[in-house]
C-alpha cells in the first residue's frame, strides 16, 4: 500500500509526515533552490532528480494557499523548488492572474502537466475561476486528475495535445515537463489525440462570448497551436505563450507580431510593467537564460488591453 503523501505548507513552512531522511532531503531541496535561483536554477533539476533516487517513492502534497493543494512525486526536480518558499513559479503569469481575480474568465490550461495553474486559478484567493486543464501524456494526466480530485474536482480535465487541427500525433520525450508532439524520429512514445483551440468552441466546451486566459505550454508546437485558434483569439482572450530562451530568433513572438492580429506584450523586469512589443530586440535583453522559457502575451481584446494598462499604472504607483 502506498504511503500517504508528505505535507508541506508554503505559508507556514510546516513539513508533516516526513521521515528524518526525507526532512534532510527537504532542507537540501530548499537550500539548493535558493542558491540555484541566482543562476536561473541551471543544473538544479538534474541534481534534485539524482537525490530523488535515494528517497522512498512517495508523493508530497504542497499547500499553495488555504484553498489549493498541489501533489506530485517527492523529489521531482521540476516541482520540488516549491519547498523554497521564496521561489515564484512563472512570475509573469502570477502577475496577471493576481490582477484578474475580479474578472469572470476561464483559464484554458494547455500543456497543463500536473495542473499547477489550474489548481491555483480555481482557488478562492485567485478568484475561484473556471479552468480546463488539457494534457496529452497518460502519466501526467493521471497526476493531473489526482490534483483535480483532491481540490474538489473544481476544474475540468481533458486528455489531448493542442495543434493546428484535430487528429492524432506521437508524444515523446524523457522529462515529464518537456514532452512534445514535434517528433523524435525513432517511433517511440505515445499516440495521443490532438485538438485545435477552436474545437473547444465547436464542441460547446466554451462560449464565444466568454473571457479567457489561454496558457500555451506545448513544447515546440506553439505556432501550430496559435494557428488552430483564430476565432477564440479574436475574442476577449489573452494568449499566454512560452518563448524559449534558446531561440535567438524569438520565433513564437515573431509569429504573433507578424502573422496574427494580436498585440504582443512582454513583461519587462526593468520597468516591472507589461510592455507592448513593436521591435523584437527587447527580447534580446529580457531572455537572459538560454535554458528556461519566458512567457509572452498576445491579445486582440480591448477589455484585456485596458486591464493590462491599469495593471501597469498600478505598478508605476507602487514604485513612486
Amino acid at each position: 500500500m502506498a504511503q500517504p503523501p508528505i505535507r508541506f505548507d508554503r505559508t507556514t513552512g510546516a513539513l508533516e509526515g516526513a521521515s528524518a531522511w526525507e526532512r534532510l532531503a527537504a532542507l537540501a531541496f530548499s537550500s539548493g533552490s535558493k542558491v540555484a535561483s541566482t543562476f536561473s536554477h541551471r543544473g538544479y533539476n538534474r541534481c534534485a532528480n539524482l537525490l530523488r533516487k535515494a528517497l522512498p517513492e512517495r508523493d508530497i502534497a504542497i499547500k499553495l494557499n488555504a484553498d489549493a493543494t498541489f501533489e506530485f512525486p517527492y523529489g521531482d526536480g521540476y516541482w520540488i523548488k516549491l519547498l523554497n518558499r521564496s521561489y515564484c513559479y512563472e512570475d509573469e503569469l502570477e502577475l496577471l492572474f493576481r490582477d484578474s481575480v475580479d474578472v469572470d474568465y476561464t483559464l484554458i490550461d494547455c500543456g497543463a502537466n500536473f495542473g499547477y495553474w489550474s489548481v491555483l486559478v480555481s482557488s478562492a484567493p485567485y478568484g475561484s475561476h473556471k479552468a480546463i486543464a488539457i494534457e496529452p501524456s497518460s502519466q501526467n494526466f493521471a497526476k493531473l486528475e489526482n490534483n483535480a480530485k483532491i481540490n474538489g474536482s473544481r476544474f475540468d480535465v481533458l486528455k489531448s495535445a493542442i495543434g493546428a487541427a484535430s487528429g492524432s500525433a506521437r508524444l515523446s520525450g524523457t522529462r515529464h515537463e518537456a514532452l512534445s508532439i514535434t517528433g523524435n524520429g525513432d517511433g517511440s512514445g505515445e499516440i495521443v489525440p490532438v485538438i485545435a483551440l477552436d474545437n473547444l468552441l465547436d464542441d460547446g466546451r466554451i462560449s464565444p462570448d466568454g473571457k479567457y486566459l489561454v496558457k500555451l505550454d506545448v513544447e515546440g508546437v506553439e505556432i501550430e497551436a496559435i494557428k488552430g485558434g483564430p476565432r477564440l483569439l479574436r475574442g476577449d482572450s489573452v494568449l499566454l505563450c512560452e518563448e524559449h530562451g534558446s531561440d535567438p530568433r524569438h520565433s513564437v513572438s515573431r509569429f504573433i507580431l507578424e502573422q496574427t492580429p494580436l498585440t504582443l506584450i512582454v513583461y519587462d523586469p526593468r520597468s516591472g510593467r507589461l510592455e507592448t512589443v513593436t521591435e523584437l530586440s527587447i527580447l534580446d535583453r529580457i531572455k537572459v537564460s538560454s535554458h528556461v522559457g519566458y512567457n509572452v502575451f498576445g491579445t486582440a481584446s480591448s477589455f484585456w488591453q485596458n486591464r493590462i494598462n491599469a495593471l501597469n499604472a498600478n505598478a508605476v504607483r507602487r514604485l513612486q
